[in-house]
């Protein structure tokens, strides 16, 4: 395999020179027989390199079915889950491009919390002064009454 390499680097370059000096018109030729001819291969070479390849890939696969199903027998023997994949991972969670933050609020969830907040009448800012001194003086019988069911649930010793 080395020496093809070699030779192919090594030869294309072999043709220029060989050009260069004298003779060129016959190489030439023969280059632009070669270009045409779909790579300067010869076609029993080229079905050589697609059959060892083929063969390649048929035996890397038999050798991974052979790996899963030693790891089914493994799986199987103590009870282990089957480990998902990322990329299926990711598709399951539909992320949007791996974001590591939480998902962006749309407009409409937004506003559905603002009215929930807005809901919550104890800790809204009150629009004017009559309301705050209502809301204050409310504070200490509100907190009299807590203390209140506290005192009643609570029994000191």
């Amino acid at each position: 395999m080395a020496a093809f390499i070699a030779k192919q680097m090594v030869g294309n370059q072999l043709k220029s020179v060989k050009g260069a000096i004298g003779g060129g018109d016959k190489e030439g030729e023969g280059e632009n027989k070669e270009d045409a001819g779909g790579g300067g291969e010869d076609p029993e070479v080229e079905e050589m390199r697609r059959e060892a390849e083929r063969k390649r890939k048929e035996k890397h696969e038999k050798a991974e079915a052979e790996r899963e199903e030693l790891r089914q027998s493994i799986r199987d023997k103590y009870g282990l889950k089957k480990k998902v994949p990322e990329e299926e991972n990711m598709m399951m969670n539909n992320d949007d491009g791996g974001r590591v933050g939480r998902k962006k609020k749309t407009p409409a969830e937004l506003a559905a919390e603002a009215n929930a907040d807005s809901d919550d009448d104890e800790f809204t800012m009150p629009k004017n002064m009559d309301e705050l001194k209502n809301k204050v003086q409310d504070i200490p019988q509100k907190l009299a009454q807590s203390v209140g069911e506290v005192t009643e649930k609570c029994s000191l010793q």
